[in-house]
């Protein structure tokens, strides 16, 4: 018989604030277009970008992450101090070590909160969503900070038609607690490694350390160009349209209710097509209000969900109390859904 005494978690866990943090330039199509043969019109056809933040000099990965969750700690009503982790998903912090997460703890004033990051791409906000629900019930830590950030201007490559224009940068947080009512459903997430070429880097920092200019990329002036994230558009869209509205499914499903009974969906913001085909797939109500923050935000993988959650909530689309499907998906391939209650 075990001696290990059982964990004194909370019955259920649930978000209880929501901050984000976009970047003060704001890029127009048009910026885009000074590099890529192509047209605004192409451009919001295919993605539904209209704008995108770039993060400048002082908007740093550790900088976004600090604004936005010091929103989402105030939001919910929580010191720092009382912080008992710190999960950052994130593919754009180009230290190796140490993680993030631990500058990030110290900035924000917690009590040596346990901190490390996460590479799940965009599903990482749903894969450290699930982490820390596992450690409010087990009784780990209180409350969680889950941060997603990036800043993919830096891996993106201005010259690739198929990406230059989807990218963002900025960073989305949420703070996870106790809760005496289900709050956060259970997770349906996997990965397809097989479809692993669909979206990678380009060129891995090995490489690129070595410097062989036979081995590697040159932009349009002879030089070689930095390590960018690319992918396979047509590939990526089939996956994303046909396979994750599946798994979609099996979330509402785990979470015993039918679609009718959604007030918001909040997909990844990937692709506004992919968005509204997923729509028209789990034939959502007309009732439920749908994020297109792409529209204005690009692309900004693990941040997106969260940013897109927060300004809903801040314009009044959606409220606190509304019941939420979220899902992300992408480089991997993984994924991770669930239904939430908005804070």
């Amino acid at each position: 018989m075990s001696k290990i005494k059982p964990s004194k978690g909370a019955p259920y866990a649930r978000i209880l604030g929501v901050g984000g943090y976009r970047p003060t330039r704001v890029v127009p199509n048009e910026v885009i277009l000074e590099t890529i043969d192509s047209s605004d019109e192409w451009i919001r056809s295919r993605s539904g970008i209209e704008t995108r933040h770039w993060a400048g000099p002082e908007e740093t990965v550790a900088a976004m992450s600090v604004e936005a969750s010091g929103k989402a700690l105030a939001d919910a009503g929580i010191d720092a101090s009382r912080i008992g982790a710190v999960v950052v998903s994130t593919v754009s912090h180009f230290a190796q070590t140490p993680a993030i997460a631990t500058e990030i703890a110290d900035r924000l004033g917690t009590d040596k909160a346990a901190a490390f990051d996460i590479s799940a791409g965009c599903a990482g906000f749903g894969y450290g969503l699930t982490l820390a629900k596992g450690m409010v019930v087990e009784g780990s830590a209180e409350y969680v900070l889950v941060i997603g950030v990036e800043r993919l201007s830096d891996l993106t490559d201005l010259e690739d038609r198929a990406t230059a224009f989807l990218f963002g940068d900025g960073a989305g947080a949420v703070v996870v607690g106790p809760s005496q009512e289900p709050a956060i459903g259970p997770t349906v997430w996997g990965s397809e490694g097989d479809k692993a070429e669909t979206i990678k880097q380009t060129v891995s920092w090995d490489r690129f350390r070595i410097g062989d200019v036979s081995e590697l990329p040159l932009d349009s002036k002879g030089n070689v160009k930095f390590p960018a994230i690319t992918q396979e558009g047509q590939a990526v869209f089939r996956w994303a349209v046909f396979e994750m509205a599946k798994v979609a499914q099996q979330a509402l499903d785990a979470a015993g209710i039918s679609p009718d009974d959604l007030d918001v969906f909040i997909p990844h913001q990937a692709n506004v097509r992919i968005i509204d085909s997923m729509v028209k797939t789990l034939k959502l109500p007309e009732h439920v209000t749908v994020a297109r923050d792409i529209r204005t935000t690009g692309n900004t993988s693990a941040a997106s969900i969260p940013l897109a959650m927060e300004r809903l909530l801040a314009t009044g689309d959606a409220k606190s109390g509304d019941t939420a499907l979220v899902i992300g998906f992408g480089a991997g391939l993984v994924y991770a859904a669930t239904v939430v209650t908005l804070p």
